[in-house]
């Protein structure tokens, strides 16, 4: 009895741990963050994670590279973090313009996801715009945590201003 009760508390303890490592993300909707950047003294960067409810990937982008906690941490103190559904129904303003849901085939798809990942559909794909929310990169696929972070900091640093990808990323 006695090793079942040590057993079970170690179990909670380690739980209670792991958690206490993962970060939530407060992700913004379109709106919020758009509505951020035009009243903050000192706009951020915006970052865009282009998902779909059936994508496997993009789970486990969720679940392993943003609640990483550098990787949290990182974001949130340089970007917006927006989630957009890559098949939303919801019309969204972007540059005095509004993008609507296209039915499609059997899902349809999103104008202003179309425009962000430049017409090339696949998920999860990423995207950064900067504090005028001008299109930086689209950046597609599953990223682990370190590319994820060389990437993210190429953008969030301004190393892009400088450098070019190639030289920045060693190649």
């Amino acid at each position: 009895m006695r090793a079942t009760i040590t057993q079970i508390s170690l179990f909670f303890l380690l739980l209670i741990g792991s958690q206490a490592s993962a970060q939530d993300i407060k992700w913004l909707s379109w709106e919020e963050a758009v509505q951020l950047s035009q009243t903050d003294a000192k706009p951020k960067k915006m970052f865009i994670d282009v998902y779909t409810d059936w994508c496997g990937w993009c789970k486990k982008m969720d679940a392993e590279t943003f609640q990483h906690p550098e990787v949290a941490k990182y974001m949130q103190e340089n970007f917006y973090m927006v989630k957009m559904d890559a098949e939303g129904k919801d019309p969204i303003e972007y540059k005095g313009n509004t993008f609507k849901y296209v039915p499609s085939g059997r899902r349809g798809y999103h104008e202003l996801a179309a425009a962000l990942l430049q017409g090339k559909m696949s998920y999860p794909t990423v995207v950064f715009l900067d504090e005028e929310m001008n299109m930086l990169s689209p950046v597609p696929g599953y990223q682990q945590v370190g590319p994820f972070l060389q990437i993210a900091k190429y953008f969030g640093d301004n190393i892009y201003k400088d450098k070019d990808w190639q030289s920045y990323a060693g190649k």
